[in-house]
């Protein structure tokens, strides 16, 4: 039983979402987002509205309850506030549900790649696409977490923008933002509902209550630092990775520290996990390079200030690494700055230019084709795994 201080903490991480954005919600949960195919593959067009509700229905045969679906991430804070500053790129959809064994994880696995096939055009034959050709096919990134405090999947839908639709399958997930900008969840059971069983068209005075929620906290706080484009979070430290590329994100976008003290300090934990969960310098690399090709599709032309911005934050807050480790990151930073310069053609004054004159010779031959490395783990890899990354061959 919750005591009146736990409900009214709860009440204010919760709001009603106003007409306006219930309407720009139902816009995105219409709009066609492709799903581009390797190869032959053609490309499927996919509504999320469509696929939340074939995935839902085809879990729910197997048994499968799904407790709840959200709209998760940047096209959240989109839905809040048109104009603000992010824009939106991918689209994540969170099932919430029972990740009990294994067996869970696989079947939603193969119910996704199973629906994939419903979204195939008309003359496509269906009867030998294997769902291993499916996920080569379609599938960007698959993730499984499993451990003590986290259990959960992630399915990533290939786009060749970079607007991936990403589908969370999530029992229990301890940290489930990075920044108050990026904390907001809108629950689209109701609006799934009301496609279903209304045959009125919505409306200002007719159309259903939609709640979202702030994990980062108190709602409109943090709704006033995405209008107000402010950066705000707590334990850093808790966040895979830190926060760090994003919060450098943020800080390219105009988003300013609401405290210039305590952000400074939080750059430490933010750089100190970053290096605790990346030690090694090609892990590093492909992150780097991962997060340049999934954030920046459409303004190339801001990868080179975000690298540089990147650089400075790293200089000035790593206290963690041994001298020839610290300079190994900035050099590998460094030469990514080089290479966006070379391919915009755009190389500034030499004088701004200084510590960008020698790549590292380990990352001389920075390929921004080649993402995903990873080796293709087996499916029926065991769920004592605390962290397991399937991802498919480029």
């Amino acid at each position: 039983v919750m005591s009146s201080g736990d409900v009214s903490e709860q009440s204010r991480r919760v709001s009603v979402l106003s007409w306006d954005q219930v309407r720009r919600l139902d816009s995105i949960l219409g709009e066609s987002v492709p799903i581009h195919g390797r190869g032959n593959f053609p490309t499927l067009s996919v509504q999320p509205r469509q696929i939340v509700q074939v995935v839902r229905a085809r879990l729910e045969e197997h048994g499968v309850m799904v407790r709840d679906v959200k709209l998760n991430g940047s096209a959240a804070s989109h839905v809040l506030h048109e104009d603000n500053g992010l824009g939106y790129k991918d689209l994540d959809l969170i099932f919430g549900l029972s990740l009990t064994d294994d067996k869970t994880f696989r079947l939603v696995k193969d119910v996704v790649l199973d629906c994939l096939v419903d979204f195939l055009p008309e003359g496509v034959c269906r009867d030998r696409i294997t769902a291993l050709a499916l996920k080569e096919a379609y599938v960007q990134k698959l993730v499984k977490v499993c451990n003590e405090t986290d259990r959960w999947s992630l399915i990533s839908l290939s786009n060749n923008t970079g607007k991936n639709v990403e589908l969370k399958f999530v029992d229990t997930l301890r940290r489930q933002f990075e920044f108050s900008v990026d904390s907001f969840q809108i629950t689209l059971d109701s609006l799934l509902l009301f496609d279903r069983c209304s045959e009125t068209a919505m409306s200002e005075t007719f159309h259903p209550t939609v709640q979202g929620e702030s994990m980062y906290g108190d709602f409109e706080e943090a709704l006033d630092h995405l209008r107000s484009k402010t950066i705000a979070t707590r334990s850093p430290e808790e966040i895979r990775g830190g926060g760090l590329l994003k919060y450098c994100h943020l800080l390219v976008r105009g988003f300013r520290p609401s405290s210039a003290t305590q952000m400074k300090q939080m750059q430490r934990y933010m750089c100190s996990r970053f290096f605790i969960d990346f030690p090694d310098i090609s892990e590093q690399q492909r992150k780097l390079e991962g997060y340049l090709q999934n954030h920046f599709a459409g303004m190339e032309d801001k990868r080179y200030e975000y690298l540089v911005t990147l650089r400075q934050v790293v200089d000035e807050s790593t206290v963690c690494l041994m001298g020839h480790e610290r300079r190994q990151t900035l050099a590998l930073i460094s030469a990514l700055a080089l290479r966006v310069m070379a391919e915009q053609n755009a190389i500034p004054a030499l004088s701004n230019i200084t510590c960008y004159y020698q790549p590292a010779p380990y990352v001389r031959d920075v390929n921004f084709s080649n993402y995903y490395v990873a080796q293709v783990q087996s499916p029926m890899a065991t769920c004592s795994n605390s962290y397991q990354t399937w991802l498919p061959c480029s």
